[in-house]
């Protein structure tokens, strides 16, 4: 089930939340754990299980380091139980075959491929267990003596599958105490409602026109018609991945818990550095949390700080998929902060905002084709008609017909993709009590127009995946 879907707008949510309302605090939590565990089971009943294993595993030595763990060598016998479980678990299913696949090239060998299918949401549930293994460890956090409080935690339906990565800490007072009002519940329906408006009517349709393009590369296209479905493919990631942030974000609030931003922006970057601040938050914070700073950040010398630089991208990589353009993407952006870090320094600060800009863009867009193209023959040939390296011309037809049929929503992705709406808002601030009324008014039409069509986008069951399911 995905959250741009009938049965979940239109069954599935109205449920959770009028019940949720309706109950005391005491069993809102009870409630919570019961929907999330329907929700995830609903296209994977099987691995349900192995979300309860992983939970019990976390909490289970949490228990026991709060109760025996007054030396550190115990404190640390518990976490390594409880981290090399996780990894375990994470390892087996999402890179078994990678690794046989490994073996099987360099040794010659056929061991047949496991086929296993990818527990959905594994990579995300993962590390928010490892975080509070980790966090209880360094006493940053109390331990949770209730089993299903700290179940709910993990699995709480609206972060469960796709983010963002929520750490116990965060959330470790509201789940026993949060305040519920109108205030939120319309804040975060809100919130909701525009990520679910970014989904449908934005990330599905520019995603269609790059799977259009990539089919026609078969036939040869043009330059400027490659770099249009990089722009694409780059488009529909960002505007996929922060709508189900952002619809995360809003029905949390709806349930009355805060969660962090996950995207700020990230295509009005003027760096990698800075790209990487505003972009997937929480998981590069965690890699920052948990293996940057631990393995000495940048305080250990320029060899170690590389080290640990390269150790960090590739993990980042191999954090969003068994292959080897996605190691190949890590690494690539480990080079690109290592550049920044020590050759060029201050000097594209110094560059016109305008050209640190396309700088930026330029190599997000350029990663994204590496991203998406786990077979390395496509990827070269992909970049070769970038470049015109594959006999195309430089523009043609086929290019002007793209823009011509999806103008509105290019134009749209274009602005939407930068802070035009937090800058309407302060100017709308500014508007005089009558100004403010009547500008409400519009927007809450606006809002039903849009839901009237996202709707009837879904009903006709167009192309609607999610892209970092598979993560």
């Amino acid at each position: 089930m995905v959250f741009s879907s009938i049965p979940f707008l239109f069954f599935f949510l109205p449920a959770c939340l009028l019940l949720y309302y309706v109950v005391p605090f005491r069993v809102k939590n009870y409630i919570l754990l019961i929907f999330s565990l329907i929700f995830y089971a609903w296209g994977e009943p099987v691995y349900i299980f192995l979300m309860l294993f992983a939970t019990a595993v976390d909490y289970t030595n949490g228990r026991l380091m709060e109760r025996y763990g007054r030396k550190k060598k115990t404190r640390i016998f518990f976490l390594c139980c409880s981290v090399t479980i996780n990894l375990f678990m994470l390892g087996f299913f999402k890179y078994a075959d990678f690794i046989i696949g490994i073996c099987n090239d360099l040794f010659r060998l056929s061991i047949e491929p496991m086929g296993l299918r990818l527990p959905v949401g594994i990579s995300f549930f993962t590390f928010q267990t490892m975080s509070y293994s980790i966090d209880l460890y360094k006493r940053k956090v109390k331990v949770e003596k209730n089993y299903f409080t700290y179940l709910t935690y993990v699995s709480m339906f609206p972060q469960l599958i796709a983010g963002p990565i929520i750490r116990f800490s965060v959330v470790m007072e509201e789940l026993h105490r949060r305040a519920i009002s109108w205030h939120d519940f319309v804040q975060g329906s809100l919130r909701f409602l525009q990520g679910l408006f970014k989904k449908v009517l934005i990330a599905n349709n520019v995603g269609e026109l790059w799977e259009m393009i990539r089919a026609a590369q078969a036939g040869g296209i043009s330059v400027a018609c490659a770099w249009l479905g990089a722009v694409c493919f780059t488009l529909q990631l960002y505007f996929d991945f922060s709508a189900y942030s952002d619809m995360a974000i809003g029905m949390g609030q709806m349930l009355g818990f805060h969660f962090p931003e996950n995207f700020r922006y990230p295509l009005s970057s003027v760096s990698v550095t800075d790209f990487w601040r505003r972009w997937h938050i929480s998981l590069s914070t965690w890699f920052r949390d948990y293996v940057y700073i631990p393995l000495g950040g940048n305080r250990a010398g320029i060899l170690k700080h590389l080290r640990n630089i390269f150790i960090v991208w590739f993990l980042t990589g191999m954090w969003h998929g068994a292959a080897w353009n996605f190691i190949l993407w890590g690494l690539y952006y480990g080079v690109l902060l290592a550049f920044e870090k020590y050759i060029i320094k201050d000097r594209l600060s110094r560059l016109p905002s305008l050209l640190q800009h396309f700088y930026a863009v330029f190599i997000v867009v350029f990663g994204f084709v590496i991203f998406v193209f786990d077979d390395m023959g496509q990827m070269g040939l992909y970049m070769s008609s970038m470049f015109g390296m594959a006999g195309n011309s430089l523009t043609g037809t086929d290019v002007l017909w793209y823009l011509k049929n999806y103008a509105v929503v290019l134009s749209a992705a274009v602005l939407l993709a930068f802070p035009l709406y937090p800058y309407l808002q302060k100017k709308a601030e500014r508007l005089p009590q009558t100004g403010r009324m009547i500008l409400s008014a519009a927007g809450a039409v606006s809002y039903a127009v849009l839901f009237f069509l996202t709707t009837a986008y879904l009903v006709n069951d167009t192309y609607n995946p999610f892209l970092y399911f598979r993560f």
